[in-house]
């Protein structure tokens, strides 16, 4: 349903911010034009919060207490394409090209004018129901073992499965990809760098430790396939 200036009146918006008076403001502008708003003031409550109430368009800021917003960015992009715009302080065009390639849609500097944030919000709820599939899930469960995409855990028997940095990388990027072959190079370009993209051996041993730690056979691989000469494969 559309309202007035083209806005959909159901959409809404997650505000990540730990500044009170910012906060305030937003939910006051955005609730008068009938945006639905919720709030979360660090880093692991928006994650949550974006994976319990799927919001529309998240409105963050860089500058969080307990992790950097770039981190929360490179963690919703592991799962959701839900469109972001960064809000900070931060005015440098470094800040911005990080933001940016972390995989924010938007950003605009504090101190802001209300009007161009609601024109660029309009913006991002228009891309994000045009583009909108049916999206990701933040939990992945298997006949073996859970992923929870938003929190970064693994599950296995009740238990949480210890990854290492390198080896969440890869799996999520597998996890994200699933049930389509993500090539070598690709996993090595985006786990290690540009500069790895040969080292296909780097693959086959965190491949193997993955498999020793969530696969019941190792051996005999079901979620964690290798596409011999190409790639590798999630499968739940």
């Amino acid at each position: 349903m559309t309202g007035e200036n083209g806005q959909t009146t159901a959409s809404t918006v997650l505000v990540v911010d730990d500044e009170p008076q910012i906060v305030r403001a937003l939910r006051i502008n955005l609730s008068a034009r009938g945006y639905r708003v919720i709030t979360a003031h660090d880093g692991a409550a928006a994650l949550r919060a974006v994976a319990e109430t799927k919001p529309d368009v998240v409105v963050l800021d860089l500058g969080l207490p307990d992790m950097d917003g770039n981190e929360v960015i490179a963690g919703l992009r592991g799962w959701t394409t839900v469109p972001i715009i960064v809000l900070s302080a931060r005015g440098d065009s470094s800040d911005k090209v990080q933001a940016l390639d972390a995989g924010a849609d938007d950003y605009v500097t504090k101190p802001f004018g209300m009007d161009e944030l609601l024109a660029r919000l309009r913006a991002a709820v228009r891309r994000s129901v045009v583009t909108s599939s049916d999206g990701g899930e933040a939990v992945v469960e298997t006949g073996s073992f859970t992923i929870d995409l938003a929190a970064k855990k693994v599950m296995r028997e009740g238990a949480e499965v210890h990854l290492t940095k390198t080896e969440w990388g890869v799996l999520e990027l597998l996890v994200r990809n699933r049930g389509r072959l993500v090539a070598q190079k690709q996993l090595l370009h985006d786990v290690w760098g540009p500069t790895y993209e040969t080292e296909s051996h780097y693959l086959r041993v965190y491949l193997a430790q993955l498999r020793r730690k969530l696969e019941p056979e190792p051996s005999r691989p079901r979620h964690l396939l290798t596409e011999p000469g190409m790639g590798y494969r999630f499968e739940v």
